[in-house]
Parts: structure tokens; C-alpha cells; sequence
């Protein structure tokens, strides 16, 4: 056994080079049965084994940095870096996050976690290590999963290759994101791959840069091979390598699974100075058959058999559908009865269950890539066309279009449907990935709609209220995961924009609340009532425009306590509306905040971390009774 003598990549660069492949199998073995019972991202980081040994057999890290995009690819990263012991605490709270983080590691050289910042990181690293004099460090990119396609990774690009930076952008190309790439450079870096003159004409130029060549004669023929490259690449693709047009030297595609063929050709990339970008072909889901035949769902399959890689199922006979899919099914149900309906996401459309309409009406249904500032102003074109196109991002990837959110939707009053799926808590993702800054951001954006549903029910009533005429753009925020209730279906109903609803009567306190997270105050009203204390809940539905009617009603009925309840930050969502609306009207009325405090909340399961921050139907219930007891 190799794996438990390797505690940080020096014990790797001192190995023969002929032991690396069975290091490779050995640390590809511990990655599947640790994550056979501590759930993670599996295909990822399947994929990148040898290419994450390559790297630190070669390069002199952590001196020299490797900047991982996204971050679930750095599995192997983390167990090579001193954390073999601590792996199967991974997304647990308190354990090892699930991407690279610059506090847990040296070795970690930028924190990643959302697509496309590897390159720009990169670059602004490099010049800063020229700045300080250090010509001699080496900075890696690495991109993958469908992160090229993203706009900053373009941004990215475009600026390195107008730089002299000591740079190697190592493109994984794995033909999948989290679902199957798509778009234009994926049919680009296709081409590449099936290109037999250029796949010969690399060979050609390796064989001709042989370690073996003196110095001198190396860099001479280097120069002069780079160009017949060019030339030939052109002649080849029958257009202009596009990284080269860039000012970046191209080098493969070649096979990322060959160990001995990786070291080589990146020992070799080593001396050449300025920017550079090496094209590696990898399977998502390598060495485990099931994730290699369905690298979508073994993205993050949860728990698995590792012998046979069958998933493991919970088994509950009935229990409710997932807010996705109660999306995705009602999309195309109100899609059927409206023409004018499109979906969008950018990259996600498994996740947020678009797919339902990809398969039933595919001409009205756009998966864009990593994109998300162009999902927004491209739904934006289509509404500005007639179309009432209904835009589906996750949360916390949706404040990377806060600008086009702004500038292109709400500034024209266009009837642009913002789904923002994952809000609030998701969970073992972290701080990256936890949809918690929606409320604060969007609220003051003129001219937005902002709504919450409590349940299923109420997802459905809200997307059928916003694809009616004359609503303008409209932001649905709901969480990840298990809706309320068994019979998800139900007759739709129009809402009347900024009108909540009492839940639940009381005379001691009110609980005020947005969104899912008020299924908590109604289990914390009734453990309350139990103790004596009675607890009236209302559900806001909307933060924008907020039912100020409702809140004076609230104020009017002489409760000792009003607690604004969100799963949100709390400085700038529902409880600050509320206070602003109550120092306005000049109401005396003692209000309690609760939401996310002001910090950013670390990985964890969802349950633990809303204990955590005393937004569980416990912590409600004791912030109630502590703050009763101090009237």
C-alpha cells in the first residue's frame, strides 16, 4: 500500500514515477468507499486522480499554486495535502468543506466553490508574484466540469493572453458540467479532440522536444514548432485555434488518465514561460462503472454500495414531491395553457427539474451553460419579444446577474419570472452554495416582485399568478428539497400581489414569516402552547410590496412580542422591512429579528445549521419565551 505513506506531496515527489499509476488506483479506491458512506461529490473528483497526482509530482507546491475551479474536483487534492485522516468528515459540520478553502489548507491556494473563477484567480496571482519578484512560481488553473462556459472564464482568457503572466490554464474536458455540457465551445473543444491531422501533428511536435535535445537546440526548435503548430492547427480545424488566437500556447488533447504521458508533458510545459493551456481529455465518474455510464447522477449520488455502486435508497411509501419537481411539473402544466411560457437555467436543468419540459416541449426550453448573467438578459430579450420566459437559478448562484437583474429586467418593467431555487439553507455546500443573501439584495431594486411560498400550494399559486398579464418581473424564492404536503397538486389560484394571511390565532406573541421556514414557526406556536404561551403565525407570502395593511393589523392587537422570522439575512430582508415600516407609521410595537446573522454560515446538514443559528422550531420557541420573560 502507497496511500497511507503519502501525507503531503512531497512524500509523492520522492516515489519512482512507476509507482504513480497504482497510487492513482489505491487513492481512487479511497475516494469511493468514503464516499460510499460520507455522501459528496463523486464523479468529480473520480475524475481528476491522476491528473491531481501529476500536478504535485511535478510542481513544487504549495509554493507553486494550483487554483481548483469550482472546487468538487479537488477531492484527491485534499486526501494528498494532509487530510487522509479528516476525509470522511467532508461537508460535515465542523469537518473538512467540500471545496478548497484558504483556512483549511496551505495547500488550498484560492477558496472556489460557484464555476469560471479559476483562470482570473490565477492570472491575479501570477502578477502579483511577478510584482514581488518572483519569476520562478509556477500558477495553475484548473478547469472543468463545464466551467469554460461560463462568462468570467471568457473574461479570464481574454486578459491572460494579452499578458506575459507564468501561467497554465489545464483544461479538463470531461463533456459534463453537472448535467451534459453544452453550447459552442463544447462542440469547439469536440473538434479539437476529433481532429486525426492535428492529433498527429502534436505527436510529432512532442516526439520532436525530447528531454534528451540540449537546452539551447530545445528552445530554438520550440520556437519554430510552435508556429508550424498554429499553422497546422488552422489548416486542420479549418479555423484559427481560438486559445492561440487569445496570445495562449495550446498544447493536446491529450489522455488524462495516463499518468506517465501527464508527468511528461507537464515537466515539459514547466519551462515554458507566459501564458499556456493544456488540453486533457478525462472521464467524469473513472474507475467506478456506474458513475462512468452516469456521471449526471453520480455527481453527488448520495449514499452507494462501492463494491457495485448502486445508490441506497430511503425507503418512505409516501412522502412529498421536492419543490423542484413541483416546479418543473407545473411549468409545463401552465406552459400547456399559456404559448408564450419558455424555461431557462444555466446548467442546472436536472436540479431544478427544467427537464420535464426539455422532454415534453424541448423547442421552449433552453439550457444556456455556466452562464448566468446571460440566462437573465437573454430571458430578458424574450420578454422584451412578447415571451413570458420563467428563469431558473439557484440562489446563490443568482447574485452573479445582480447587474442584469437590475439594468436589463427591472429598469424596463420586463415580465421576466425569477425562480430562484436553493434558497436560504442547502446545506453541506457551505458558505458558497447557501442561498441566503436574495432577500437583503433584491429588495431595493425598484419595480420587483418578491414572494416566498410556505408550501407546495403556494409555489403553484405564485407561478401561476406570474405568468398572468401585467405582473412585470417576478422573483419565486424557494428552498432545496421536500415540500409539505403528499397531494402537491391543487386547482390554481391568483394571488393578490403583497397580501399575506394569519395561519394561526394567538394573544402573547406573533410570528411573522417568509417563505418555507414558516412551516417552523407553526411546529414552534404549537410546542409553545403546550407551555401556556399562545402564538399567532402569519404568512407574509411577499416581502415586495409588503402587506403593510396586515402589519398594522398585527400591531393593533397588542401583542407583547412581534418575531419576524426568515431564512434570510437578517439585516435587509422581511425584518428590516418590517422595522422601517413600523418607525415610519411611528408604531409602538416591540419586534424580535430572526434570520441569518451577520456572517457567513459554514457547511453543515441543514438541520444542524438552522439549530445552530436558533432558527429551528426550538431555538424559535426559546428566543420567544427569553424575550417574553424580559417584558
Amino acid at each position: 500500500m502507497i496511500l497511507p505513506q503519502v501525507d503531503s506531496p512531497e512524500d509523492i515527489r520522492k516515489l519512482p514515477i512507476e509507482q504513480l499509476p497504482l497510487l492513482a488506483t489505491e487513492l481512487r479506491q479511497f475516494i469511493i468507499d468514503t464516499l460510499a458512506t460520507h455522501p459528496g461529490h463523486l464523479a468529480s473528483s473520480l475524475g481528476t486522480v491522476e491528473l491531481t497526482i501529476a500536478l504535485h509530482y511535478v510542481f513544487n507546491t504549495p509554493d507553486d499554486k494550483i487554483i481548483w475551479d469550482v472546487g468538487h474536483q479537488a477531492y484527491a487534492h485534499k486526501v494528498l495535502t494532509g487530510r487522509r485522516d479528516s476525509f470522511n468528515t467532508i461537508r460535515t459540520y465542523g469537518g473538512l468543506s467540500g471545496f478548497p478553502r484558504r483556512s483549511e489548507s496551505p495547500y488550498d491556494a484560492f477558496g472556489t466553490g460557484h464555476s469560471s473563477t479559476s483562470i482570473s484567480a490565477a492570472l491575479g496571482m501570477a502578477t502579483a508574484s511577478t510584482l514581488q519578484g518572483n519569476n520562478g512560481r509556477q500558477h495553475i488553473a484548473v478547469i472543468g466540469d463545464g466551467a469554460l462556459t461560463g462568462g468570467e472564464a471568457f473574461e479570464g482568457l481574454n486578459n491572460t493572453g494579452v499578458s506575459r503572466a507564468n501561467i497554465l490554464i489545464v483544461l479538463n474536458d470531461n463533456g459534463i458540467s453537472i448535467d451534459k455540457a453544452v453550447g459552442g465551445m463544447s462542440r469547439y473543444l469536440t473538434d479539437i479532440t476529433a481532429s486525426p491531422r492535428y492529433n498527429q501533428l502534436k505527436e510529432s511536435v512532442w516526439s520532436r522536444l525530447d528531454s534528451n535535445r540540449p537546452a539551447s537546440k530545445k528552445n530554438g526548435v520550440r520556437n519554430m514548432l510552435q508556429r508550424l503548430t498554429f499553422i497546422a492547427k488552422t489548416a486542420a480545424l479549418g479555423a484559427p485555434n481560438l486559445f492561440e488566437s487569445l496570445g495562449i500556447r495550446y498544447f493536446g488533447p491529450i489522455d488524462g488518465h495516463d499518468i506517465g504521458r501527464l508527468t511528461a508533458v507537464l515537466s515539459k510545459l514547466k519551462d515554458i514561460k507566459g501564458p499556456k493551456l493544456l488540453h486533457i481529455i478525462t472521464k467524469k465518474g473513472k474507475g467506478l462503472p456506474t458513475a462512468e455510464n452516469d456521471p449526471i447522477t453520480y455527481h453527488a449520488p448520495g449514499l452507494f454500495n462501492p463494491s457495485t455502486g448502486e445508490q441506497i435508497k430511503n425507503s418512505h411509501s409516501r412522502q412529498p414531491l421536492k419543490y423542484q419537481d413541483v416546479f418543473g411539473l407545473t411549468l409545463v402544466e401552465l406552459a400547456k395553457q399559456n404559448a408564450a411560457i419558455t424555461g431557462i437555467t444555466p446548467a442546472m436543468p436536472t436540479g431544478c427539474s427544467l427537464t420535464y419540459m426539455m422532454q415534453q416541449m424541448p423547442e421552449r426550453a433552453f439550457d444556456v451553460g455556466i452562464a448566468e448573467q446571460h440566462a437573465v438578459t437573454f430571458a430578458a430579450g424574450l420578454a422584451a419579444q412578447g415571451m413570458l420566459p420563467f428563469c431558473n437559478i439557484y440562489s446563490s448562484f443568482m447574485q452573479r446577474a445582480f447587474d442584469q437583474v437590475i439594468h436589463d429586467v427591472a429598469l424596463q418593467h420586463l415580465s421576466v419570472v425569477l425562480c430562484l431555487d436553493r434558497a436560504g439553507i442547502v446545506g453541506e455546500d457551505g458558505a458558497t452554495h447557501h442561498g441566503v443573501f436574495d432577500l437583503a439584495a433584491l429588495r431595493p431594486v425598484p419595480g420587483l416582485t418578491i414572494c416566498s411560498p410556505l408550501d407546495e400550494h403556494e409555489l403553484r399559486n405564485m407561478m401561476y399568478t406570474a405568468q398572468l398579464p401585467d405582473q412585470g418581473p417576478v422573483v419565486i424564492r424557494y428552498p432545496r428539497g421536500y415540500s409539505v404536503h403528499v397531494d402537491w397538486k391543487s386547482p390554481f389560484e391568483k394571488l393578490e400581489a403583497g397580501k399575506g394571511r394569519e395561519l394561526r390565532q394567538g394573544t402573547d406573541a406573533a410570528i411573522v414569516a417568509l417563505g418555507h421556514i414558516g412551516n417552523a414557526a407553526l411546529i414552534a406556536a404549537g410546542t409553545l402552547e403546550q407551555q401556556g404561551v399562545s402564538v399567532a403565525v402569519y404568512d407574509m407570502r411577499y416581502l415586495k410590496p409588503l402587506d403593510t395593511d396586515l402589519l398594522d393589523t398585527i400591531a393593533s392587537k397588542g401583542y407583547r412580542l412581534v418575531v419576524t422570522l426568515e431564512d434570510g439575512m437578517e439585516h435587509g430582508g422581511l425584518g428590516s422591512a418590517v422595522l422601517e415600516h413600523y418607525a415610519a407609521t411611528a408604531t409602538q410595537q416591540r419586534v424580535t429579528t430572526l434570520g441569518i446573522p451577520d456572517q457567513f454560515v459554514p457547511h453543515g446538514s441543514p438541520d444542524t445549521l438552522y439549530h445552530q443559528l436558533g432558527l429551528d422550531p426550538q431555538g424559535i420557541a426559546d428566543t420567544i419565551i427569553n424575550q417574553l420573560k424580559n417584558t
